[in-house]
């Protein structure tokens, strides 16, 4: 099978695109990556070209060996859907998870995302607690972004407001959402301050930048993003009219959405204002 045949690429290529419809990829903004399946590997595994190693910057032993369909480094998500082999990549890691070589994309030249210590750092934490998390995705989602130069930048703050804005929130996220301060990006700081929270969180915000999401595959990803994303909309519309709220959630009321859902909302976030 071509590459571009496989499911798993075209699920890939779509999400960059939606995206980038969202407006969440200005330029070379964000990066998406997938952790694939041995099946998938072997169905597309007679394309492959290896290149050279070269270094993660980080180790993720626990991802030795596996295969991880990425975005380009300084590639435009706009572009994914119109020219896939030039802008994502196949990459291989070694049996110590410390070096990676491309096998397949990037024709044009060029590198993986440069955020790839992130996305591996988070990978290797979502595989440890559960093997069916695949997908980490990236962007700049403008209305979170906005929230983090006017909220405190704690993981109770931005939970509390992202699920009183939008009912479904936390059964979406019921773990909420945890808060990285702001760090250079592309480095190995700023990934393990990521894959700290990844270990508690599906959704981590980095401050006056964007945020990432885990997910199993990519409709669940992409909709954990879209969700908390737009609740972050709506609370800037309500804090462009008001700096007080009329009424909104209590925390009884939480608490009884979460029984007749059947999710558990840890107590630190109940709190009474």
């Amino acid at each position: 099978m071509k590459v571009l045949d496989a499911e798993f690429v075209q699920g890939f290529i779509r999400l960059c695109g939606d995206g980038w419809e969202q407006g969440w990829h200005e330029r070379n903004g964000g990066n998406l990556s997938y952790r694939i399946k041995d099946e998938e590997v072997e169905s597309v595994k007679e394309n492959f070209v290896p290149k050279d190693w070269t270094p993660i910057g980080t180790e993720v032993p626990a991802l030795a060996s596996e295969y991880f369909l990425v975005t380009g480094s300084g590639k435009y998500f706009r572009n994914v859907p119109l020219d896939p082999e030039a802008n994502i990549a196949i990459i291989e890691l070694d049996d110590k998870g410390e070096n990676f070589r491309i096998v397949w994309g990037l024709n044009k030249g060029g590198r993986p995302t440069s955020e790839l210590p992130s996305h591996l750092m988070n990978l290797e934490v979502k595989k440890k607690l559960d093997p069916k998390y695949r997908v980490v995705y990236h962007c700049h989602c403008t209305n979170i972004i906005a929230l983090t130069f006017v909220l405190p930048l704690t993981d109770e703050v931005f939970t509390r407001e992202l699920w009183e804005m939008a009912t479904e929130c936390p059964v979406v996220f019921p773990q909420g959402v945890g808060v990285v301060p702001w760090m250079v990006p592309g480095g190995r700081d700023i990934a393990v301050a990521t894959s700290k929270l990844m270990e508690k969180y599906d959704l981590a915000i980095w401050a006056h930048h964007g945020m990432f999401a885990a997910g199993e595959d990519f409709d669940l990803t992409f909709g954990l993003m879209h969700t908390a994303e737009k609740s972050a909309e709506i609370l800037v519309k309500v804090l462009s009219m008001t700096d007080k709220k009329r009424q909104t959630i209590q925390p009884d009321e939480f608490r009884h959405l979460a029984k007749d859902f059947n999710v558990d909302l840890p107590e630190r976030f109940l709190y009474e204002k």
